[in-house]
Parts: structure tokens; sequence; C-alpha cells
């Protein structure tokens, strides 16, 4: 069990509890429905700005083969990572800090994939308990910005991924505000293939606030 820091344990709490509320009620869901449209994935039901063409795009980015491992850091209830893994028909091991997304994750494998082939557990963004290179892909959707130390957070996913493996991140940032991203995972050690600017997101997210 991963050893969490007083900030983390906040963190957990905080997430906890979204979880346990967004289980009991369709409200949630709605709204990011209402304001995705037709591009809202219900199947994968997601805590952050993933529609359609962002799980195109994670799934043309990793180019994973059948049968390796697919890492879900910040995975939330899972929605993303299993359905990647149904798509790339591959494994998945999903990681967050919140034992109940991790609970609701493990309860709706069997609805993507069969139940060996996706695992969940708790963890965090700097300490994911995962062996060294023990992931082919892996993926970060918005989940960034909970890290105390994003190099820190960086370097573990580069630790945790094979040679030649793939990593494709996400962070939400406010219009005009430059990222650090690019010279941050370097620092962790990833050669930068690509750095893309989703220009419709900003409008999502105000769609979703308005709401």
């Amino acid at each position: 069990m991963t050893a969490f820091t007083d900030r983390e344990l906040e963190q957990a709490a905080h997430y906890d509890e979204f979880h346990a509320a967004r289980a009991a009620s369709p409200l949630v869901s709605r709204l990011y429905a209402q304001a995705m449209g037709d591009a809202y994935p219900a199947e994968v039901a997601p805590n952050s700005s993933c529609d359609w063409t962002l799980l195109g795009a994670l799934a043309g980015r990793l180019q994973l083969r059948p049968g390796q491992v697919l890492a879900d850091i910040g995975c939330g209830t899972g929605g993303v990572g299993l359905w990647l893994a149904r798509a790339l028909n591959v494994q998945l091991v999903g990681i967050d800090i919140s034992a109940t997304a991790v609970r609701l994750a493990t309860e709706r494998r069997h609805d993507f994939v069969p139940i060996d082939h996706a695992r969940f557990r708790v963890g965090s963004l700097e300490s994911t308990g995962l062996p060294d290179g023990h992931v082919q892909g892996l993926v970060c959707v918005d989940a960034l910005f909970n890290a105390s130390d994003r190099v820190a957070a960086l370097t573990e996913f580069h630790r945790v991924l094979a040679p030649g493996g793939r990593a494709v991140m996400t962070r939400v940032l406010p219009v005009g505000v430059r990222h650090a991203i690019g010279s941050q995972a370097r620092a962790a050690g990833f050669t930068i293939e690509c750095i893309d600017r989703r220009r419709d997101e900003p409008e999502l997210w105000r769609r979703v606030y308005r709401l």
C-alpha cells in the first residue's frame, strides 16, 4: 500500500466523497452529457474532458499491440482505461488515489473486458507501486494538476514504461496560460513526439460550469 502524504490523504478523502456521490446520483453524468452532446461517451462516464475524439486520439497515439499492458494513471472509475483495453485488446492496470474510485472501477470491469484483463489499485501520481518497465502504454487524462511535484509524477510515469513505450497525457489549462508540460516531461526523461491543443476544450468546460 502506498504511504500517502497529508496532502494526498486530503485528496483521497475528497475524491472518495466525490465518487461516492456521483455513484449515488446520475446528475453529474447528465450535466456532462448535456454539455458534450453527441461527443459524450456515455459508457465511459468520464470525470474529465474525455470525449469520443479524445478516445480515438488516445487509441491511435498509444500504438499498442494485443496483449500488451496499458496503465491508466489517475483512472477514476476506470472508464477511459477500460474502453481502451477493450478497443485495443490489451491488459489494463488502473491507478487512483481514491479507494472508492478503485472499488467502482473494479466492479465495472465485466462491462468492458474479461475481469482478468483489468485490475485497479490505490496509488498516487508520484508513487504508483508498479514495477520498473511494467507497461507498454500509459494514459493520464486531466489528472496531472493533482500532483504535488509534476516532474516527480512524470518521472514515475517514465519509470514504469518499458523501453519504447508511449505515454499520452492531457492537462486542462485556462485560455492564454502557457504550459510547461513539455519541458517537465523532458526533464523526466521523455522524448516529446507532439503537443496538441484541443481548441474546443475551453468551450466544453464553459458549458459544463454554466449548467
